[in-house]
């Protein structure tokens, strides 16, 4: 048995905050506002993978009125829903993602996104697919004062 879901996730962008994004952090004068460390790609997969198996979305899993996950690293985040899989017996096929941002170019760092998700993720960098996409300077994201991301999962029973 099979099982897709997607996810979605946005943030503002603000001084004085690092910018992590995928797991890595990225040279950028600014950061994203977020309870955690706002790490919008790792967000838009969680809520793909919870979506997937028909559970709450991130917001309510962990919740941003939680103090213990304040500023949290959005990889234990993910590691969290990876057991959530596990204990429901599934297992990941595949990902696709995007990363819309106008500043900074992602491409660069996407090598090393799918090298640090992957082994987190518990597959091979070939099933995890991660695009950078602009707003061509249209919107929130094309003006410089958010960064968005989505993603597809799709998830095998396993026998």
């Amino acid at each position: 048995m099979y099982r897709t879901g997607i996810g979605y996730d946005i943030h503002k962008l603000i001084e004085g905050r690092d910018l992590v994004i995928g797991g890595i952090k990225i040279t950028h004068e600014k950061g994203l506002l977020g309870h955690s460390d706002a790490d919008v790609l790792i967000h838009a997969l969680i809520d793909a993978m919870l979506g997937a198996l028909a559970l709450d979305d991130i917001g309510t899993l962990f919740p941003d009125t939680d103090p213990k996950y304040k500023d949290i690293d959005s990889t234990v985040l993910l590691k969290h829903v990876i057991s959530l899989i596990r204990e429901k017996g599934y297992s990941i096929v595949n990902i696709d993602s995007n990363i819309i941002a106008q500043a900074p170019k992602m491409m660069p760092y996407i090598p090393k996104m799918k090298d640090v998700l992957a082994k987190i993720l518990e597959i091979s960098p070939d099933d995890l697919s991660i695009k950078a996409k602009t707003k061509e300077k249209m919107d929130a994201v094309g003006q410089k004062l958010a960064i968005e991301a989505n993603a597809v999962v799709l998830l095998k029973k396993s026998e």
